[in-house]
């Protein structure tokens, strides 16, 4: 068995091997070390190797998705190696034999199928990358759909991978292809840094553009792709690497794959990986989907209908045309209340069955994967009916596309609705599923299965009557089978002469045992009924499948349209019940936001209830289509940055906006720069990560861009920040000239609107009263005069003796007009001894009362504004730590 188990490991030497014996996955040598650490399972040992200790561990084989699910997560593939033969027939060719065993497939993390090991709301992609021709392709599908698409990457200048980043960040691919060759190249290693657990090296052969390309025409059975799309040779030859391995993976086995679909260069709106994590799109900083933009947005039913919304966000459209369309639907969803409803109401009894036919057309599927593909798509003639009792012409063009979509499938529904039982089990092999009436045969051995005892106790009737013995029983065991059994006082009773129907058995102390001719025909019915029965389902199951497989595009083509109808509705409801606008999206260079509102800070304000979210407007284009965006922090800054990106995101992929009205021309490419966060794994500071996406944004931006920066230049000396703070200004507006919100605290930069003819200053507003600053979070024309720091500080909790100490140098440095010498406040050290002295001097002459209890009597709480109250619930924190 060990030399069995060593051969097969050989052939598959980057895989832990789950071999079969019998009820368990076994693994053995490092496998075993391996799978033990992660799975935190018992390491064991069994037999000798080489004089040591063979370590051994095991998961069983009903649990196996659950430990597999934990392994594929921290980045292992495993290779299943099944019994391929019943171990009785390996006992025919002597005692000694060994089971037939082999490896029906390979679990890596962008080829799993099960819903057990998949996100049922996300894209499982797996991805590969490929240069050909002096140019870069990328394809990538996900094998639980059967989604295919391609892609040509524009790489502009030697080692400027920034468009090929931008695309995985958005795909976020499961697991990534590449050949040896690019997996060498100096320039990948950025790639390889930021997607090392999911990269698969492959043998550069195996992307080859030529074999690709008939790989992909057999596989579609065209004789050239054209049909599909004009093809680069670098897209042909990745999407060619990905059939192949997914046919090494699944052994053969080819799941049903969408023809591959071109997504053109420029198509989308390009997001590069820092852009989506700073806006935290469909993932927040802290990690995990809560608190995202997805998250609160997101409205849908169905798995599918999620999984769509998540590829709409990440893919915001750069032709308007296509966006006009999809928020024609919307929009028409929002004046349905009750179509909208019932649409939504329907579309909660879909199941997913894309992943489900995805399942069936590689032979993993199961019973109730043809129930959910019936069910859903009895759900699809329901919204087919609904959305054409719309017709003369209140339907959008859009919604009627779907409707054709759906198709006709009562043909279909009808047979499986015949064939399958209401309940039905996971697995087909399990048996009990087809229901009565669909096959005269396998009803008939259903019922001489079930009735068994039946029929048994029907024999045991006649025999006692026919002997007289009222105590005559027909027992069982795993020895004689079926037997007639008495007492040896009644023994004589039963006639066992030449004529007699009873045959003697067995003869024993407390019995006599026979049998019937009739009784031995019987047991062999009934032992063979259950047998008989599960290969008849089986057999029906089989064509089943077939019958589901042989319309699969078209039932893909109606999956694909209820999760568009998802996603039409959902986004519907979001627009009616957060009242949110339809935008107007066109090919000008417009940004013109009025009252906009930051999608996820608003929900979170409405579920604290602090109060109503304070919106603001934004217009970046002709004269001002660069905002310098001044003001102390905890105004709104970042949030009014965040807000305009969200708001263009939204309103590109199709959606209402949470806005009054917004006018927006296409933007191509999306840029964020906010936050700060070192990146220590590559040795870089806070600052050179602020440089080096701050330089992405200069390299690449263009004047159909969108640009958000904050605090540009403050990880350095004051100087040297404000250097490249002004350059940066100055290069976005003669060079880039990009529509651009620009916040920072260097005020000197206020200046450049002199200089600058598209630049103008804005602020956040701040109110002083009573010696307090409160924030309103409006943005205003014109110039802080003020970054109000040491209040933010005090809000803080540092100290009262702190906050007074910095009060004085400030005053200090604003009378010197300099920061260059400091020395005589460096000679006023004992300046806090004299601090802390006078605090209590002053805390004795007010009658012992504390700072925090006299900053309370200077107070008229019924005078407090929300807002305020908040405010001086900051300012009491700090008094009270310090």
């Amino acid at each position: 068995m060990m030399a069995q188990y060593l051969e097969i490991k050989e052939a598959h030497p980057g895989s832990l091997l789950f071999y079969r014996m019998g009820d368990f996955y076994e693994l053995f040598f490092q496998d075993a070390v391996e799978a033990s650490a992660a799975l935190d399972i018992t390491l064991t040992k069994r037999g000798h190797h080489k004089g040591a200790d063979i370590p051994m561990c095991g998961v069983p084989v009903h649990a196996a998705d659950g430990y597999l699910s934990r392994l594929i997560r921290k980045g292992f593939k495993v290779a299943i190696c099944e019994q391929m033969e019943d171990p009785a027939e390996a006992k025919k060719r002597g005692a000694k034999s060994v089971v037939k065993r082999g490896v029906v497939r390979l679990v890596t993390p962008g080829t799993i199928t099960e819903d057990e090991l998949l996100d049922v709301r996300s894209h499982n992609f797996l991805a590969a990358i490929t240069d050909a021709a002096g140019g870069y392709g990328l394809a990538w599908l996900d094998m639980s759909t059967g989604d295919f698409f391609a892609q040509p990457v524009q790489v502009t200048g030697e080692g400027q991978l920034g468009p090929l980043l931008a695309a995985l960040a958005r795909l976020s691919p499961g697991e990534l292809l590449l050949p040896e060759r690019l997996y060498q190249r100096q320039e990948f290693f950025e790639i390889i840094n930021e997607w090392r657990e999911a990269i698969s090296p492959l043998p550069s052969s195996r992307f080859d553009s030529e074999n690709a390309r008939r790989r992909l025409e057999d596989v579609f059975s065209v004789r050239a792709l054209d049909a599909f799309g004009e093809f680069s040779r670098a897209e042909t030859a990745a999407a060619g690497a990905l059939l192949d391995y997914v046919e090494l993976t699944q052994k053969g086995k080819l799941p049903r794959l969408s023809a591959p679909k071109q997504v053109r260069s420029g198509a989308v709106m390009e997001i590069d990986a820092a852009t989506r994590r700073n806006l935290e799109l469909t993932q927040a900083l802290t990690g995990g989907r809560k608190g995202s933009l997805l998250a609160t947005i997101d409205r849908t039913v169905t798995g599918a209908g999620a999984r769509l919304l998540g590829a709409w966000m990440s893919s915001p459209l750069t032709d308007s045309t296509a966006v006009i369309n999809r928020l024609d639907m919307v929009s028409w969803a929002t004046e349905q209340e009750n179509l909208r409803q019932d649409l939504r109401c329907s579309l909660r009894q879909c199941p997913d069955i894309e992943r489900g036919l995805s399942r069936l057309t590689i032979g993993r599927g199961g019973p109730r994967d043809l129930a959910g593909i019936r069910d859903a798509l009895q759900e699809a003639a329901r919204l087919k009916d609904l959305l054409s009792s719309m017709a003369g012409g209140a339907l959008p063009e859009g919604l009627q596309r779907l409707a054709v979509q759906l198709g006709d499938h009562r043909e279909l529904c009808a047979k499986l609705q015949k064939a399958l039982l209401e309940d039905l089990p996971l697995q087909a092999r399990d048996g009990g599923f087809i229901a009565r009436g669909f096959a005269p045969a396998l009803d008939e051995f259903k019922q001489l299965r079930d009735d068994s005892r039946k029929l048994i106790a029907g024999l045991q009737s006649k025999y006692v009557e026919m002997t007289g013995v009222n105590s005559l029983k027909v027992k069982h065991n795993n020895v004689l089978g079926y037997f007639i059994e008495v007492s040896p006082t009644n023994a004589s009773r039963v006639d066992t002469g030449p004529d007699s129907e009873f045959i003697h058995r067995q003869t024993l102390a407390s019995a006599m045992r026979f049998t019937t001719v009739e009784l031995s025909e019987l047991e062999q019915k009934i032992a063979g009924a259950a047998g008989k029965a599960l290969a008849i389902e089986l057999e029906l199951y089989e064509e089943l499948v077939t019958s589901v497989v042989e319309t699969a595009d078209t039932i893909a083509s109606a999956a694909r349209a209820l999760a568009t109808l998802d996603v039409v509705s959902a986004l519907a409801e979001l627009a009616v019940t957060e009242r949110w606008s339809r935008p107007k999206v066109d090919q000008s260079l417009a940004f013109d936001i009025v009252r906009g509102r930051h999608p996820v800070v608003e929900a979170a304000l409405a579920k604290t209830q602090d109060g109503p979210f304070v919106a603001n407007n934004c217009v970046l284009e002709g004269q001002e289509r660069l905002w310098l965006v001044t003001g102390p922090n905890m105004a709104g800054k970042s949030t009014f940055l965040r807000q305009n990106a969200l708001i263009a995101v939204l309103a590109q992929m199709g959606s209402y906006v949470p806005a009054e009205s917004a006018h927006i021309g296409a933007i191509d490419r999306l840029f964020s720069r906010v936050g700060a966060a070192d990146d220590l794994a590559r040795g870089r500071s806070t600052f050179m990560v602020e440089m080096v996406e701050t330089a992405v944004i200069l390299n690449q931006a263009t004047e159909r861009s969108l640009v958000i920066l904050d605090e540009i230049g403050r990880g350095t000396a004051t100087y040297d920040g404000l250097s490249i703070a002004w350059a940066c200004v100055e290069h976005l507006h003669e060079a880039n000239k990009s529509r651009a919100l620009f916040a920072t605290h260097y005020h000197e930069l206020t200046s450049l609107t002199a200089k600058l003819e598209s630049l103008s200053c804005h602020s956040m507003r701040v109110k002083e009263w009573q010696g307090e600053v409160v924030f309103l979070h409006e943005v205003t024309s014109g110039a802080a005069d003020r970054s109000y720091g040491i209040h933010v500080a005090r809000l803080a909790g540092l100290p009262a003796v702190a906050i007074a100490r910095a009060e004085q140098v400030l005053e200090t440095l604003e009378k010197d007009g300099q920061a260059g010498n400091l020395a005589h406040l460096a000679e006023d050290l004992p300046l806090f001894a004299n601090l802390q002295r006078a605090e209590a001097e002053a805390q004795s002459s007010t009658g012992g009362k504390s700072v925090l209890e006299l900053r309370l009597d200077a107070v008229a709480l019924d005078d407090l504004t929300p807002r305020e109250a908040l405010d001086l619930l900051y300012e009491l924190k700090g008094l009270g730590r310090s």
